[in-house]
């Protein structure tokens, strides 16, 4: 924001958007001591901008330079898959905050609750994304496991939110590196699947990903539909309601493009 208060990501990134676009559509992570710049929908060209100009990046008290730019975009059919596909998440995912917390607390005598409360939490995360990425009304339900290292949760942020690591399996296809649950914009529950084309792809070019991209996927288990749930049925966030609660105008309809680049 400093070197480049002009450029079109700006607003992406300093809160401009924040009541327009309730996912971020351009998200920053350090993986394995490189920079991850994604972008979504709207985000993918100021990213593109960006990158024509990065020859520096100064923090201060240490300036980097920028050696090389790997960049690619993916045109993702994101959506419901017919089979399991596997997650794992490379950032701590903020599964509770402070209420879900308390709640969560309250089942610490049985794994089974837990296990279905925080099903529950991760199928909502995932139906969010997809509704707010313009997939409308979802007629196949979203099937969670998760794959967790422990149900215990790191308490974070004194008190305020508690997180879990470890993978999930679910029938729906989402984006490699992109973030998920709370803390997105801070790097959070950033998800990964080897399985997901896009794990090997580098270097530019256009890489189309649907569900059935993906190689080597697991069958869903036999009944898996009584413990999906609606997609449709999940609560709206403190944002939805206050945009909706006023003369805003509708969600647009988005596409579901995704394009990342990676410095070094």
């Amino acid at each position: 924001m400093r070197e480049f208060p002009d450029e079109p990501i700006i607003p992406f990134i300093n809160g401009s958007y924040r009541n327009e676009f309730l996912y971020p559509r351009v998200q920053v992570k350090i993986l394995n001591e490189e920079i991850y710049l994604l972008g979504i929908e709207e985000g993918v060209e100021p990213i593109e901008s960006l990158i024509e100009n990065l020859d520096i990046m100064n923090f201060g008290n240490i300036t980097f330079q920028v050696e090389g730019v790997e960049n690619e975009i993916f045109d993702i059919s994101l959506g419901p898959s017919e089979k399991s596909i596997y997650y794992e998440f490379f950032t701590p995912w903020i599964a509770l905050n402070k209420i879900n917390l308390k709640r969560y607390r309250t089942l610490e005598n049985s794994d089974e609750e837990r296990i279905d409360f925080l099903r529950r939490l991760l199928s909502q995360n995932i139906a969010f994304i997809g509704k707010e990425l313009g997939l409308g009304r979802l007629d196949t339900k979203i099937f969670v496991d998760i794959a967790l290292d422990t149900l215990k949760p790191r308490i974070m942020d004194e008190g305020k939110n508690a997180s879990f690591e470890g993978g999930f399996y679910t029938n729906f296809v989402l984006p490699n590196y992109i973030g998920i649950g709370n803390g997105i914009t801070k790097g959070f529950g950033v998800l990964y699947s080897e399985l997901n084309p896009s794990a090997d792809s580098s270097g530019d070019g256009v890489t189309e990903v649907t569900a059935n991209s993906f190689a080597d996927l697991e069958e869903l288990p036999q009944g898996w539909e009584e413990e999906a749930i609606d997609a449709n049925d999940i609560p709206r966030s403190k944002r939805q309601k206050r945009l909706q609660d006023t003369d805003e105008p509708d969600e647009p309809n988005f596409n579901t493009s995704e394009y990342h680049s990676k410095t070094h």
